[in-house]
């Protein structure tokens, strides 16, 4: 496995509608790997190749990362924030964050001191606005560096522990990762026009995806994003969603979508077929790209998705079990070999 690659797509930032640096690091890495490359107007990025037929197969990751966008500069230099996706504000209490101003600049998640508190604050659900960032400058300076609209992401590099990686944006880089690497895999002449599309801001309502589905009106799409792997202490067996290291992800529903059952059962067969760990997913609550390629074309597309299970998502770090994603690799590698193989017009 490319950490050295897995480890620059995770640590470079993205907020939403600022993708720009991802965008550029995945575009040096796909153009040697499809006949075309585009960028359209959103900002999503699509390497194609092409086939003999028409038949239009998409691929898709966001490239974004749960953020924040600077709002108001204080008479101290400290800045206010929105957020930008989903933040369990808990998690965000003297985080390192950086500022990506005229230049990029550290900061740190500032709320009161606990010594302060008064009983009541002390017991109750810290919120977004409680919090400020602290760049441990004067306002002057501040004022020379940043603006308000500039983006924000976490600051945490990537370190394996264990059999596991753990860095801040698992959600949704690794899947950028898994989608260059299957391109990688996709060797010789394909019989149809595949399209890996990296998206753009999918943590603020699917967007990017609506967009490059509607311009690509793909006959299948398979999606890729990571999903809860809630096997950690006081979890029931029915709450898990995923485990780490029980294999790819084969989603079932989201709160967006409902899968093809043609798309569920053909990556079923797929995996077991060259012996692949998968294991079911349904996620009560989260909705992901998926529902951008099934319902954006103009007759819809059998979609589905394949689900990279990951600990403590949306929060200053997320992990991720490697020898997982080598089976979404291997997955999404196999199917998009195969797909010819399976005989889509029946309902199962």
């Amino acid at each position: 496995m490319n950490l050295s690659l897995l480890k620059l797509i995770c640590e470079t930032p993205g907020a939403p509608g600022h993708e720009n640096r991802i965008r550029e690091i995945v575009q040096k890495e796909v153009k040697s790997l499809a006949d075309e490359v585009s960028i359209d107007k959103m900002g999503n990025l699509t390497a194609i190749r092409r086939g003999k037929d028409r038949t239009k197969v998409m691929a898709a990751a966001h490239m974004d990362e749960i953020g924040f966008i600077v709002t108001h500069i204080d008479d101290k230099g400290f800045l206010r924030f929105h957020t930008l996706g989903g933040f369990d504000p808990k998690t965000l209490t003297a985080q390192r964050v950086i500022v990506h101003g005229k230049e990029d600049v550290v900061g740190v998640m500032g709320s009161k001191p606990i010594h302060l508190m008064t009983p009541e604050e002390r017991n109750k659900a810290p919120q977004i606005q409680d919090y400020f960032i602290d760049l441990g400058l004067p306002k002057a300076k501040v004022n020379k560096i940043i603006s308000v609209g500039d983006p924000v992401t976490r600051q945490r590099e990537l370190i394996e522990m264990g059999n596991c990686v753990n860095c801040k944006s698992i959600d949704n880089r690794v899947s950028v990762f898994i989608l260059i690497e299957a391109l990688r895999k996709l060797k010789g002449n394909i019989p149809y026009d595949f399209y890996a599309s990296f998206t753009v801001q999918e943590e603020v309502g699917l967007r990017g995806a609506s967009v490059a589905a509607h311009h690509i009106e793909p006959d299948f799409g398979i999606n890729l994003d990571t999903t809860i792997a809630f096997d950690t202490p006081g979890a029931r067996p029915q709450e898990m969603v995923t485990e780490l290291g029980k294999g790819a992800g084969i989603k079932i529903m989201d709160s967006s979508t409902i899968c093809d059952t043609r798309m569920v059962d053909f990556l079923r067969k797929t995996a077991d077929k060259h012996k692949i760990k998968w294991q079911s997913e349904i996620l009560p609550a989260g909705g992901t790209d998926t529902a951008g390629l099934q319902r954006n074309g103009k007759t819809g597309a059998i979609a589905g998705a394949i689900s990279i299970p990951t600990r403590h998502i949306h929060q200053a770090i997320e992990m991720a079990d490697k020898s997982d994603i080598q089976c979404c690799i291997d997955l999404l590698a196999h199917s998009l070999k195969d797909i010819h193989s399976y005989n889509w017009k029946v309902w199962k």
